[in-house]
């Protein structure tokens, strides 16, 4: 039964009430257009999970499971940038299928990069009937978890938020329609797009305060055109208008920050963009950073962009491995190949992972293309024994000599010339393929980490008497937390065998600072000492301490200020990505730049 309040709210509402006008507004006009040869899973509720269908000449249509085996649907989850396959389905029954039967007897060796790259039959040609259609589970690693558990609530709410909350879900006496539709990619006989339409009944006196509605008199409904990926959130949207409180979720995140964006609503758009730094390390295949990426460009997003192409650089090497790496648009791929933070073992597992990117594109990157990327590698600063296998062991090296043989060439003279023989024109700072990236193979980098007592609460103790009054030895901390190590002073092999010795150490109170004669503000922090010296000036050594999350991501870098970095994540520094419980490894990584 309505309250005395309530009643007196609505018939505020029925005042406005006006008769038929209807308005309509375009949002998310980016959604995805199938293409030729795209994929999807369609009839389950689990996206991890349905019948195979592929989009060929305008229409979707199924795939047959005569001689379907795991090796076809490994192909086909990897397209849709699940890390695998878990098991074919036959016989269920996913909803009525009124498209054709694309593909029969398909047979994939299980390392193509798109279903319709495999052999089979020619379009159509089946003996098929759609009782025969086959399903796929794919396997999700962490993507369900993500988006079922990974909640962040945003609470810009009011007094009256929890009332007027309840006026939305009850949805009684509303004068608003909002008519939802989404294209579905499919068509219907008569040839017109097939459309999902849903209506939501809202109040015109709360949506009059969005401009985007034009909820004024005279204008009852209005019609949204959305994606439809993103229509199962529009709910959520119009009822943060109402409470001004919504759980972000990983799936919902872009659909979220884009409505807010086009819709005008501020506070709620910068704070989603803010969320999207916690949310990017939940995907370990990469799926959502790729993604998060591309609607940053299309959206002109140039914080969301940086952010989303700094993690991918911070964290190459596990980029590399996931089922997202063959996906990556040439665009994204030579954003990272600029980029001098780029945290990899060395150069040729650069120059390693970029041929693999261009071998499993195969034709449909021109060679142009190719010569393009291969060319924003780094090749001086490959190590020198790495250099001699190239020609032998890349396999584009054939079709690319003259862009191998140039900056072979290049690479060879800055291995075996003096600096003071070579020009700062050349080798200066304006060139970047001089310039050394983030390599955290031997012996550039050593790693340290506290033990499991240390991690605990309270563990950064500001006390003189951590360890007791006396100069006692503690085994843990000369373990893993202090280590000496030694670099060339160089990476060019003219200066292989002159060493660097170098002593770091992880402080994580007062006394442990004290104790080395230092002053330190907040804990842990890192030392990083020279042990011994150098007399080329031309060499300057960049020293940075990589924050390892869990042994997973890297979610910091900080460099070395005076020999010291502050690596504390809790109450002075908020990271960049934020780890749990602080669980970290301390990567500490030297440099040597000719400069």
């Amino acid at each position: 039964m309505l309250t005395h309040q309530n009643l007196r709210t609505l018939w505020i509402l029925l005042l406005l009430y006006t008769s038929a006008r209807a308005y309509k507004f375009d949002i998310l006009k980016t959604h995805h257009e199938p293409q030729e040869g795209d994929v999807r899973l369609f009839g389950s509720k689990n996206v991890s999970e349905g019948r195979v269908e592929i989009y060929h000449d305008g229409k979707w249509g199924t795939v047959c499971d005569d001689n379907w085996d795991m090796a076809d649907a490994r192909v086909l989850c990897r397209q849709l940038n699940f890390p695998g396959a878990k098991s074919i389905v036959t016989g269920k029954d996913y909803g009525q299928v009124p498209g054709p039967i694309w593909l029969d007897d398909i047979n994939c060796k299980g390392t193509e990069t798109h279903l319709f790259t495999c052999e089979f039959k020619g379009w159509g040609e089946t003996d098929c009937t759609h009782k025969e259609d086959v399903g796929v589970v794919c396997e999700t690693g962490s993507i369900n978890v993500d988006i079922n558990d990974s909640t962040h609530s945003l609470d810009h709410s009011i007094g009256l938020s929890d009332f007027l909350g309840q006026i939305f879900d009850d949805g009684n006496d509303c004068d608003f329609l909002i008519i939802v539709q989404s294209p579905t990619g499919s068509k219907r006989e008569d040839g017109t797009p097939e459309i999902s339409q849903k209506t939501i009944c809202a109040h015109k006196i709360i949506l009059s305060q969005i401009p985007f509605f034009n909820a004024s008199v005279g204008i009852t409904n209005i019609t949204v055109n959305l994606s439809l990926p993103c229509q199962p959130h529009f709910t959520s949207f119009i009822r943060y208008i109402y409470t001004r409180k919504m759980d972000v979720t990983l799936s919902s995140a872009l659909c979220l920050h884009q409505m807010a964006s086009n819709f005008g609503l501020k506070q709620l758009m910068e704070d989603i963009g803010r969320l999207f730094s916690k949310i990017l390390p939940e995907d370990s295949t990469f799926h959502n950073q790729v993604s998060f990426y591309k609607y940053a460009v299309e959206t002109k997003d140039l914080v969301l962009e940086e952010n989303c192409v700094q993690y991918m650089a911070w964290n190459y090497q596990n980029l590399t491995r996931s089922p997202a790496w063959s996906g990556l648009s040439v665009g994204l791929l030579r954003a990272l190949l600029t980029r001098s933070d780029l945290v990899a073992p060395d150069e040729y597992f650069v120059l390693q992972s970029v041929e693999r990117w261009i071998s499993e594109k195969g034709n449909s990157t021109d060679l142009e293309t190719q010569a393009d990327l291969l060319g924003r590698i780094r090749f001086p600063m490959i190590p020198a024994e790495k250099l001699y296998v190239i020609e032998s062991s890349s396999p584009l090296y054939s079709a690319h000599k003259t862009v191998y043989r140039d900056n072979m060439l290049k690479a060879f003279q800055f291995n075996v010339l003096l600096f003071s023989n070579l020009t700062k024109q050349k080798f200066g700072k304006e060139n970047i393929n001089y310039r050394p990236r983030i390599y955290t193979a031997e012996p550039w980098s050593i790693v340290l980490q506290l033990s499991s007592s240390e991690t605990q609460s309270g563990q950064y103790n500001n006390n003189y008497n951590n360890y007791g009054y006396g100069y006692g030895y503690n085994p843990s901390y000369s373990q893993t937390r202090s280590k000496s190590f030694s670099t060339p002073v160089h990476n060019s092999l003219i200066f292989k065998d002159t060493v660097m010795s170098w002593q770091a150490n992880i402080f994580i109170n007062r006394y442990e600072c004290s104790n080395y004669g230092v002053s330190c503000e907040s804990f842990p922090v890192a030392r990083l000492t020279p042990q011994s010296y150098i007399s080329q000036s031309e060499i300057l050594f960049r020293k940075r301490v990589l924050l390892v999350c869990q042994g997973e991501y890297v979610c910091q870098i900080q460099d070395f200020k005076s020999n010291m970095a502050s690596i504390s994540a809790n109450a002075t520094q908020v990271l960049p990505y934020p780890c749990p419980n602080d669980q970290f490894t301390y990567q500490i990584v030297v440099t040597p730049e000719y400069v």
